[in-house]
């Protein structure tokens, strides 16, 4: 079947990961960045593992222990003169996923939940909330079963905002009925 993306050649492959990889705000492990690379009907999945082989084995990304991969300095220079390489609708649709990729990558940073068991058989939850300046809510909680302390972390990690505004309002609350205008 005849190539019909924009992204002809395993060059042209290599300079789309470099510039993916320049531009993800942290590691990411394989799978992301080849759902990423896919963004043209270009690149192949047996090339594109060629190429990230490639770039790891030139140093131009490394992979940790991991999985995660990361791109290097060297990388970051030649991926600065090689991306007007790429034709502009491919970097047009990368840098759109791209947005939404780090926008989940974010969000994941700064949602952290942990769940723990204590000697005595109880469960020590834990919930952080972190925005860009820092910590906005740090809290911990003793729950008698496993089963609680999962559903606390996943109730936490949809809808975190939600849980620090109503402990906000009900901490601010100063327990006096509110006064009509009449």
């Amino acid at each position: 079947m005849e190539n019909r993306g924009f992204i002809q050649d395993k060059l042209e492959i290599k300079f789309l990961i470099l510039y993916i990889a320049d531009r993800l705000i942290e590691p990411v492990p394989y799978d992301v960045i080849l759902d990423l690379a896919m963004c043209d009907s270009g690149v192949g999945y047996f090339d594109f593992s060629e190429c990230l082989t490639d770039l790891v084995r030139t140093e131009h990304l490394s992979c940790s222990e991991g999985g995660l991969y990361t791109i290097t300095e060297k990388g970051r220079r030649n991926s600065a003169i090689c991306e007007s390489s790429l034709p502009y609708s491919v970097r047009l649709r990368c840098d759109r996923n791209l947005a939404a990729c780090n926008r989940r990558l974010r969000r994941k940073s700064q949602v952290r939940t942990s769940c723990r068991q204590r000697p005595n058989g109880v469960y020590t939850v834990r919930l952080s909330l972190d925005d860009d300046m820092g910590s906005v809510l740090d809290l911990s909680l003793m729950v008698p079963r496993e089963d609680m302390a999962k559903a606390l972390t996943e109730r936490f990690q949809k809808a975190p905002e939600r849980l620090y505004s109503q402990m906000m309002d009900i901490l601010l609350d100063d327990g006096q009925p509110e006064k009509s205008g009449k």
